[in-house]
């Protein structure tokens, strides 16, 4: 009776082994990508190896099986070295680059930004002052755009152009709105592949705060009631970008008139009411960059090996200093107080002004 039973044991367990290596052969078959096991003996060892048993084997055919059940769409880890693969395909084309300023800045700071990075992006960039100018609209035709807001540097007058801003991308159709203030440098190539990594039918909201904390407001509810609220926002002096699926959303509060009357509930700049609509209303958080800088961080701290790859750069003053970054080559401070001409000849050394030859 024992031996029987000791013969029905090897028997089962034969089979058993018989079973799982034709699984795993059918397993191969279906998927060409699976890797088959190293072969394996009767007692479970492999050739020219010790004796590790069904359970070796076991492991390795719970692993391959994993391997070519993973559904197709599965996230996968990144390459160990490079950048990972975009999340989405998108050219400059697809970005609307706002930028604000004022008429009696269109010489002093706008002329700058004309010259050097917005020469390479024309039909991607809109600028969105406050006066006429016949010179500008002979350089970049109706993407001059005169928001008939006013010149003061006021609550109401940045959220006025704000609003028109959002109008406009939205009758873009474009997948992502972009604003800037006329004393950024935007590196386009830079902000087309930082965008790439997210879908601009998702909620996305990226920038750079200028506070450690969020702002604290007052939202106004009417009746004299109000109701305080706290969030984050993406300083606009280091710009920000909002993708089309979360500018859709924001509709309610940002199109049309709505923008301003928006403002008025809180009673803070454009910027500002962008973060309060996007993360205290719809409840998106903002996705924070390094990639984008403003006058108020110590620009002297991006590195010459850095400027290709950041998305904005700024100037101006901090801590009663002159603020810009540092960078030696095609011009002198004098020449180029901005070291925007430097940064330009540094991302494009075939623009015709360049000096040639330079030494970075």
């Amino acid at each position: 009776m024992l031996k029987n039973n000791g013969k029905k044991a090897a028997l089962s367990a034969a089979c058993a082994a018989g079973l799982c290596l034709l699984l795993l052969l059918a397993l191969a078959l279906q998927h060409p990508r699976a890797q088959v096991p190293e072969q394996v003996s009767q007692d479970g060892a492999r050739p020219g190896s010790e004796r590790k048993g069904f359970s070796a084997y076991f492991g390795t055919l719970a692993r391959a099986r994993r391997e070519v059940e993973k559904p197709a769409g599965s996230p996968r880890a990144p390459p160990a070295s490079g950048d990972p693969p975009p999340a989405e395909d998108i050219s400059v084309d697809d970005v609307f680059i706002a930028v604000k300023t004022t008429k009696k800045f269109h010489q002093s700071r706008l002329k700058l930004l004309l010259d050097t990075w917005i020469s390479r992006n024309v039909q991607q960039t809109y600028v969105f002052t406050d006066g006429e100018d016949e010179e500008l609209k002979k350089k970049i035709g109706s993407h001059a755009v005169n928001t008939n807001c006013s010149a003061a540097h006021s609550r109401q007058a940045l959220s006025c152009k704000m609003a028109v801003e959002y109008d406009k991308f939205i009758e873009s159709g474009k997948k992502w709105f972009c604003h800037v203030d006329d004393d950024n440098y935007v590196n386009a190539r830079a902000l087309v592949k930082h965008l790439s990594q997210y879908q601009h039918t998702q909620d996305m909201y990226i920038g750079k705060p200028s506070l450690d904390r969020p702002i604290e407001a007052t939202e106004r509810l009417g009746d004299n009631k109000m109701k305080p609220v706290n969030f984050w926002f993406a300083t606009g002096g280091a710009g920000f970008c909002v993708s089309r699926g979360l500018a859709l959303k924001m509709s309610p509060w940002a199109s049309g008139g709505h923008f301003m009357n928006t403002a008025e509930k809180i009673r803070l700049p454009d910027d500002c009411t962008i973060g309060y609509i996007i993360e205290s209303v719809l409840g998106v958080h903002l996705t924070r960059s390094n990639l984008f800088h403003s006058h108020l961080e110590n620009l002297q701290q991006v590195s010459r090996s850095d400027i290709p790859k950041q998305i904005t750069l700024s100037y101006g003053m901090f801590e009663n200093k002159s603020n810009i970054i540092s960078l030696k080559g095609a011009f002198s401070v004098e020449e180029d107080p901005s070291r925007f001409k430097s940064v330009h000849c540094l991302l494009y050394p075939d623009t015709p002004w360049c000096p040639p030859q330079v030494a970075f």
